[in-house]
């Protein structure tokens, strides 16, 4: 890749980049883009005083290419923390030119500063693209089945 690519965290100023990628994501996924009240807590809760999580745009020149979210949690009997990679997104046309790569290799780079344990995310069974980008990175499928309870479902157990 002969331009420059460059990390930034994601700010006031450049927010709408990030939900735009987010928003190009879930048309990749399949999903529904966040509606506007999700943008709001996406702002709030990466942008306030103790953000919940932490996302960096990738930038080739001065074009929005890609991004990373990320949180903390924490893996009780190893008493250290987990860097959780909640997405590495890159647009369609900058694939395969090792921007996911470089945004992983960061992610990588901020648990090992952060002293993390481990590294853990998740990927559609159906997304090969992804689960062979992550074998070639060394990470190994877990025997683990994830559940989810939606909000509505939390709402009406609570």
């Amino acid at each position: 890749m002969n331009q420059e690519l460059r990390f930034e965290r994601v700010s006031d100023e450049n927010f709408n980049d990030f939900v735009y990628l987010i928003e190009k994501l879930a048309e990749y996924e399949k999903s529904d883009p966040p509606d506007e009240q999700a943008k709001l807590r996406l702002r709030e809760d990466g942008l306030s005083e103790n953000p919940k999580y932490e996302a960096y745009l990738a930038r080739i020149d001065n074009k929005v290419v890609g991004y990373a979210i990320f949180f903390m949690t924490y893996a009780s009997y190893l008493a250290l923390p987990t860097l959780y990679l909640e997405d590495i997104f890159v647009l369609e046309g900058f694939r395969n030119k090792g921007i996911g790569q470089r945004l992983f290799q960061f992610c990588v780079s901020q648990a090992k500063e952060r002293e993390c344990g481990r590294m853990e995310w998740c990927v559609f069974n159906w997304n090969k693209d992804a689960i062979r980008f992550y074998k070639k990175n060394g990470a190994i499928r877990l025997n683990k089945t994830y559940y989810r309870l939606d909000k509505a479902k939390i709402d009406s157990l609570g």
